[in-house]
């Protein structure tokens, strides 16, 4: 399996978070849930054009879009289809930076996917169409960063305090909303509008997605597990708590994750 990244340079690392590049990612299972990260991302299938999208209560359903889709700000667990990675390429968006690319407000895409010819028309089958003809990673996420510079909007810059916001949510994702707003001069009503406007998520709820995404790495750095000590470091009441935001964002509970997790911490093998 190949698996690169890539951080553009500036402007579009203002935006994007990382740029992905995947080739021959073959395993044995049909499907895998892919857990929330809070992010938005724009994803292209080079392997054939399109993509299904599962019902997370009904696996044997699915929708078919597009191979080049963008994927909204989940707080909940998707499911993909394995063979349909095999070969992939992707940009994570920092929170906020998506939506100079799309001009919609990121709330309007939030746990849902849609394909990029449905915002870019015809321009995302030109985009899907360079990459297959870029022979080298390097070349792909040239191609890629071109894409993005023709598309990006020069003036809608992610709102001051929504950066400021972000910042202190994903290191303390248990700060209370209102210590936030004190510092920024914005109503509560106005500030959960905006950030739920650029970011896609209310801070309410990205706050809990990025306390979840703290549990996972911790999980990912232990050797031995202490689940009532992952609980308490990261913030949750009890382990009564924890379980059950776990299980609202992941679908299965702990043990389970750890049992079935992949090489991606947000990959879990979809157990029968």
């Amino acid at each position: 399996m190949i698996h690169r990244s890539h951080i553009p340079g500036p402007p579009l690392c203002e935006f994007i978070e990382l740029m992905w590049f995947g080739d021959d990612y073959i395993v044995p299972h049909a499907l895998e849930r892919v857990l929330p990260t809070g992010d938005m991302s724009l994803i292209i299938n080079l392997y054939e054009d399109r993509t299904r999208v599962y019902d997370s209560q009904d696996f044997s359903k699915y929708k078919t879009l597009n191979g080049a889709i963008v994927v909204g700000a989940y707080s909940e667990f998707t499911v993909i289809d394995t063979a349909e990675q095999r070969s992939t390429m992707g940009v994570v968006f920092k929170p906020g930076g998506a939506f100079p690319f799309f001009k919609l407000p990121a709330g309007e895409l939030q746990d849902t996917d849609v394909s990029l010819d449905t915002l870019w028309g015809a321009e995302a089958r030109f985009l899907r169409e360079q990459l297959l003809e870029a022979k080298t990673p390097e070349a792909k996420f040239a191609a890629f960063e071109r894409a993005l510079l023709n598309r990006m909007a020069a003036s809608l810059d992610p709102h001051p305090a929504v950066r400021f916001a972000v910042g202190n949510f994903r290191h303390a994702p248990n700060r209370a909303i209102s210590s936030v707003t004190h510092q920024i001069g914005l109503s509560e009503r106005r500030f959960i509008q905006l950030f739920a406007q650029q970011v896609g998520l209310t801070p309410k709820l990205y706050c809990r997605v990025q306390r979840f995404q703290r549990v996972l790495r911790h999980i990912a750095r232990s050797a031995e597990i202490d689940w009532a000590g992952i609980a308490l470091r990261c913030g949750y009441f009890d382990q009564a708590h924890f379980i059950h935001d776990f299980r609202a964002f992941s679908g299965i509970n702990p043990s389970t994750y750890v049992a079935n997790k992949t090489q991606f911490q947000n990959h879990v093998v979809l157990e029968n």
